[in-house]
């Protein structure tokens, strides 16, 4: 804190003795001046200088760190995508001038969507490159391997590109926040669909062996309840290690389904849309947010292939030629093309990755000069924000006690070459 001003004696004492009514010394009138100067100055201080500067590990007067883990190889590679969006939007803001006056510094590293490597980077994030926090991890098993590290640490494990329903716990977990809707808030939303126009349906599940694909069932079967045993014929699992789900699929056609719900990521999501052409089964299907990208997903399934497939968003479709003249998507389309060249602005993954940095941008853009990690928390725990590439009457918004920063989704049909929004805003 700056040290106030000593005015010094306005009435000074004659020596003699006691002061008496009309002895006081009459101040010159640049001493006068110069007073009120001091006082004044003073009076501005606490908004300009007095004002100080915090930093924890990973801020300082020119820089913030962040940190970022995600698939750039291995089977879920096309999840690297929303890391190099996030790089391309904080190029931006460098670009710019920073953030109140701070570049950027996003190190964004590979953890090849193993568990195990997830635990290593972070530490070597956290311990080694020092970041302020890690933000946009992506996954649910590599941000469970990670969850109580980065809580003992006490480092923000920030909007997590995962929608497991436990990051949303600030009582046990106050240093980590979701970001995306949660899995099984989605998974419930197919199951009703289902109920609602196929209510004679059988039901077959694939889903991937972890928690990503256990948070999903347990939404399906909390929605279709006591039908749930009636209804669901078949449930397949895979690994994340597996070179196909063909077998899976054999058997699942097998068992009469007439209805696929398929939970898994981008690689097999894209063998089981064509693997259920090929076979000449014609399911109603369901498929999974984390796995719409029109280029990673639905190009290689065959766009004929995917057609009637069911899903949902909480983002605009990129790849939707109406909203392709709106200043969002201009603005969007064009800082994805300048900073990121190789990138497709109308894959839905890119889209993700640039929502998510925004909202960290105004995390810190809020923080000023205070930039500890405990600010960074609170600041991300009272978030009220219309981002740009959100889909119409969704928002995010975060509380002490909500740690879901979007909690809303809405249903989608692919048709032609993009998904088409329908019915309801859901929330959970």
């Amino acid at each position: 804190m700056g040290r106030r001003p000593q005015t010094g004696l306005l009435n000074t004492p004659k020596p003699s003795g006691r002061l008496r009514p009309g002895d006081e010394t009459p101040m010159p009138t640049f001493a006068r001046r110069a007073t009120l100067a001091l006082i004044a100055a003073a009076a501005l201080m606490p908004a300009a200088v007095l004002a100080q500067k915090k930093y924890d590990t990973g801020a300082n007067d020119k820089e913030i760190r962040l940190g970022n883990l995600v698939p750039y190889s291995g089977p879920a590679s096309a999840y690297g995508i929303p890391g190099k969006a996030m790089a391309a939007v904080f190029d931006k803001v460098n670009a710019d001038g920073g953030i109140n006056g701070r570049k950027i510094k996003f190190i964004s590293l590979d953890d090849g969507y193993n568990p195990a490597k997830s635990v290593e980077q972070s530490r070597k994030l956290v311990e080694e490159e020092e970041v302020l926090a890690l933000v946009g991890t992506l996954g649910t098993a590599q941000n469970s391997a990670i969850h109580k590290y980065m809580n003992t640490k006490k480092v923000p494990h920030l909007f997590l590109n995962s929608g497991a329903n436990k990051w949303g716990d600030p009582k046990n977990y106050p240093w980590t926040m979701g970001f995306i809707p949660s899995y099984f808030t989605e998974g419930r939303a197919f199951a009703k669909h289902i109920l609602s126009t196929r209510p004679n349906a059988k039901v077959a599940v694939l889903y991937q062996n972890d928690d990503f694909g256990k948070d999903y069932l347990k939404g399906v079967l909390d929605g279709l309840g006591d039908k749930a045993k009636g209804m669901i014929v078949s449930q397949q699992t895979y690994e994340v290690t597996d070179p196909t789900v063909d077998s899976q699929l054999v058997t699942m056609k097998g068992s009469g389904a007439d209805t696929f719900i398929n939970i898994s990521t981008p690689k097999f999501a894209a063998q089981a849309i064509r693997k259920v052409s090929e076979m000449g089964w014609k399911p109603a299907q369901y498929l999974v947010s984390v796995s719409t990208s029109v280029s990673s997903v639905l190009k290689p399934a065959g766009f004929e292939n995917g057609q009637g497939i069911i899903s949902s968003a909480y983002l605009r479709d990129p790849a939707d030629q109406a909203i392709h003249n709106t200043k969002e998507y201009q603005e969007y389309a064009a800082l994805i093309k300048k900073y990121y060249p190789g990138g497709d602005p109308d894959d839905s993954l890119t889209a993700n990755g640039y929502t998510l940095a925004q909202t960290m941008v105004e995390v810190l853009k809020r923080a000023g000069d205070n930039l500890t990690r405990e600010n960074i928390m609170k600041i991300a725990a009272n978030l009220d924000l219309n981002l740009p590439m959100l889909a119409p009457g969704i928002k995010l918004k975060t509380a002490p006690d909500d740690f879901y920063p979007i909690s809303q989704l809405q249903l989608t049909k692919f048709v032609g070459q993009r998904f088409e929004p329908f019915g309801p805003i859901i929330d959970r």
